[in-house]
């Protein structure tokens, strides 16, 4: 059994998971934009696991007997002011979305929530994933982005990533 706080806490990151997606749209429209087909698939896959991230934490409720909250999704607040900028706030909001799946994880632990802590798991460690993502990119784009070339290959780069949906089973 899940305590209160742990449920409005998975509900909570439902939506967070969500926003992920949709600020990460919004970044993909950026780059389409600019003219970076490359870049802009890049996001458009990170949107798509996020959205599938938000789908493993609704289905984890469900599988538990616990109603699923929907909470209103905000608007993406940024102004894209370059390449570079867009790429710090990946790396910014992949933190906070690990800070958030801590505080789930020190929640369930406090409960002695088991399963709870088991199913974090893979979301923990689909952070680091996810935050050394976002610090390659912002090397590789320091090293290469700055110029028309190497810009160019590194869109091209970006551009051959496939969409791999997430390997997590949930019981």
């Amino acid at each position: 059994m899940l305590s209160e706080n742990v449920v409005k806490l998975l509900n909570g990151q439902i939506c967070k998971e969500l926003y992920s997606a949709y600020l990460y749209l919004d970044m993909a429209n950026y780059y389409s934009d600019e003219g970076l087909t490359g870049f802009e698939n890049w996001f458009v896959i990170q949107a798509q696991e996020e959205r599938d991230h938000g789908l493993l934490f609704r289905q984890y409720l469900l599988n538990n007997g616990y109603k699923v909250k929907l909470l209103p999704i905000d608007a993406p607040p940024y102004e894209y002011a370059s390449f570079a900028a867009v790429l710090d706030q990946v790396l910014e909001h992949e933190q906070l979305v690990t800070a958030s799946i801590n505080n789930i994880y020190a929640a369930a632990y406090a409960d002695k929530d088991f399963r709870t802590m088991e199913f974090l798991n893979w979301f923990v460690k689909e952070q680091l994933e996810e935050e050394k993502n976002a610090s390659d990119l912002i090397k590789k784009f320091e090293l290469f982005g700055k110029t028309p070339q190497g810009l160019y290959q590194l869109d091209q780069e970006l551009g051959a990533r496939v969409y791999a949906p997430p390997s997590l089973v949930l019981d």
